[in-house]
């Protein structure tokens, strides 16, 4: 029986590939918010797969931004069911949680989620067992406090600031937390529930904090301008979670790629739509690393950088 079932389910697979190998194959992409970390993301997975061979002929994608706004987000996953996609692509924890949620049976890739498991969307990386896969963005903390410690050492007590509601930046926060417990190293928090509250959480950190971590979250990314803005003001050095941080003013990060990321996601897709099935395709955590520092954002908060971290680190202005 069992061997009976094992050949039902090769002959149903081969069919599915044989009909993506002849149909255009309707993919829909889903994100929380419009940032530029979101944006490298979803356009290193298009990319990738055009590379892959499939052109406009054979892959279209749909894409919905909900611009931060949690009942969009599930709007926006049930108008991509509507649409008849054959494949969901989501970018980052909540859209990846919203549309598993659904429980649609449409095969799902997500792109940087830090942590699929706790998130609820799988529950083996090695062996996806919920009709998803796709790509998690380790966040290097314990390397994070050691730049900070190489760059600004005179900083003692850490401002961080995060959503409660995203489980990938809680779980961030809290690593980050044991850390600086593990460490002797003294925190305050501030945590948010919506973008508008950002520049309280900042108001509030800064009258102690005199430095800033940001955990990989997509309300605070949102906000950066203003997490930057208000720290610059003090002088305080931020650290973040992604180059995309650094480049809208937080002062340095060690983060993983994300037209990177979205491309590993895409040969995952390839896997699947060449004849793996989903739980074959093992969640992957990218742990490529890249130093990326601002150094207008280090001028103005007055931070000189050593000549051999700046012949290695990536540099924006």
């Amino acid at each position: 029986m069992k061997k009976m079932i094992a050949m039902l389910l090769t002959l149903i697979l081969t069919m599915t590939c044989a009909a993506y190998a002849d149909e255009m194959i309707r993919v829909g992409i889903i994100q929380m918010a419009d940032n530029g970390a979101f944006t490298d993301m979803r356009e290193g997975f298009i990319d990738r797969m055009r590379e892959l061979g499939y052109d406009e002929s054979r892959m279209t994608f749909t894409y919905r931004n909900a611009l931060g706004d949690m009942t969009q987000l599930v709007a926006n996953c049930e108008a991509a069911l509507d649409d008849g996609i054959d494949v969901a692509v989501t970018i980052a924890t909540p859209p990846t949680q919203a549309f598993h949620n659904l429980g649609s049976g449409v095969p799902q890739f997500f792109i940087s989620v830090s942590n699929p498991v706790g998130a609820g969307v799988i529950t083996d990386m090695a062996h996806p067992d919920m009709n998803a896969t796709g790509t998690s963005n380790a966040i290097p903390v314990s390397e994070m406090f050691k730049l900070a410690a190489l760059l600004t050492p005179d900083c003692k007590v850490f401002g961080l600031i995060y959503c409660q509601s995203e489980i990938n930046s809680v779980t961030t926060a809290n690593q980050a937390k044991a850390y600086m417990d593990a460490n002797g190293i003294r925190y305050v928090e501030f945590v948010v529930t919506n973008v508008s509250e950002v520049q309280m959480g900042m108001d509030v950190l800064l009258q102690e904090a005199d430095a800033i971590f940001v955990p990989n979250d997509s309300v605070i990314q949102t906000a950066m301008a203003v997490v930057a803005d208000s720290a610059a003001e003090y002088g305080v050095p931020v650290y973040g979670s992604s180059a995309v941080m650094v480049q809208s003013g937080a002062f340095a990060t060690i983060s993983i790629g994300d037209r990177q990321i979205g491309a590993i996601t895409a040969d995952m897709l390839h896997a699947y739509l060449t004849g793996t099935p989903i739980e074959e395709i093992p969640a992957v955590v990218v742990d490529d690393f890249t130093m990326v520092i601002n150094l207008s954002t280090a001028e103005m908060i007055g931070v000189e950088i050593p000549q051999e971290i700046l012949e290695t680190a990536v540099i924006v202005e």
